[in-house]
């Protein structure tokens, strides 16, 4: 999700071509075609035209969910990302992607350094999302689930790529996806005691795309439009330093897409490019591996110090009913 450099300023159009001109893709809408399936999720993912790049933005709300009391709204997330498309010789999609986002302030809406755990009553420094690359090949099959640096091995069998499309409302076609993934984590507690929710990461993304009918069927955009919804559950974020206490963590956020980053706010932006110029670009090229933040957490941070005595900070006691 990031435009280098020299294409701060600039629009979808705005990269160095990778090819002379778009390739050729399927518009006539057939569910049951995994050909289909796979260059209308492509568009709607990407530019299939190569001599451009999609912006995509996400934005929400972080909630704490433990047992016993009522979820608390943490923080808001605010972040987008930067994609090139590149077509395989076998007619699939390559997409490289950076993305990056950062943790907002409930109150005053800006962007945060530290944040006051309300579980540990202590003050920690905030880690934003930075992604570099996340990429994945969108072909006729359903895409292996990530590996995560080869931490996730799980080797589903191959299916044909057959989405949850369906139409909706006012000539819109609504599509629906998740996934569910259980892996060990990068993050294990023996060395990260106070980062890691434990030998293993649980982590579900469902997503809805909402688009219009007659650009699924337009032949002349290769980028479809769409407007959705991201829900995330995932362990305690690391930075937050609860160890393995009970609970968790859910996004749940609004996501689309911008013709310039301009279109998205000016401290968003700004901060992107303070940390590194190359999160205002797509990649040039496909590198990798392509890990999620968790893995990037633990290649780029230390653990930190464990207080005498400390704990994971536990949820509250069941509460009574009165007259029980």
């Amino acid at each position: 999700m990031t435009l280098a450099a020299g294409a701060v300023a600039g629009t979808l159009g705005r990269v160095v071509p990778a090819q002379a001109a778009a390739p050729a893709f399927l518009t006539k809408i057939d569910f049951k075609d995994p050909k289909w399936n796979r260059d209308a999720f492509a568009r709607l993912d990407m530019d299939l035209d190569p001599t451009k790049q999609k912006i995509g933005w996400f934005r929400g709300g972080v909630y704490g969910v433990r047992d016993n009391e009522p979820v608390r709204t943490l923080f808001t997330v605010d972040g987008f990302s930067v994609v090139r498309s590149q077509q395989l010789p076998d007619g699939s999609w390559r997409r490289m992607l950076r993305e990056i986002g950062f943790y907002r302030d409930v109150q005053t809406g800006q962007i945060m350094e530290t944040w006051h755990n309300p579980y540990t009553q202590e003050d920690v420094r905030v880690v934003p999302i930075a992604n570099d690359p996340f990429n994945y090949t969108i072909g006729e099959f359903l895409p292996e689930p990530p590996s995560y640096g080869g931490l996730n091995k799980d080797k589903p069998p191959k299916r044909p790529l057959l989405l949850d499309w369906a139409y909706g409302p006012d000539g819109t076609v609504i599509l629906t996806t998740d996934i569910h993934l259980f892996y060990p984590s990068a993050l294990q507690p023996d060395k990260w005691p106070r980062e890691s929710a434990g030998s293993y990461s649980r982590v579900s993304e469902m997503f809805k795309y909402v688009v219009k009918r007659e650009d699924l069927e337009n032949p002349a955009k290769t980028h479809v439009p769409c407007v959705g919804s991201w829900a995330r559950v995932t362990p305690w974020l690391p930075w937050m330093l609860m160890g393995q206490a009970p609970g968790c963590i859910n996004y749940f956020c609004s996501f689309g897409a911008v013709e310039s980053l301009d279109q998205l706010p000016a401290d968003l932006v700004a901060a992107a490019r303070a940390k590194d110029p190359k999160w205002l670009s797509a990649p040039d090229s496909d590198y990798g591996p392509s890990l999620s933040s968790i893995e990037n957490y633990a290649r780029e941070q230390k653990p930190a110090p464990v207080p005498p005595g400390w704990t994971p900070p536990m949820p509250p006691p069941p509460r009574v009913l009165p007259g029980r």
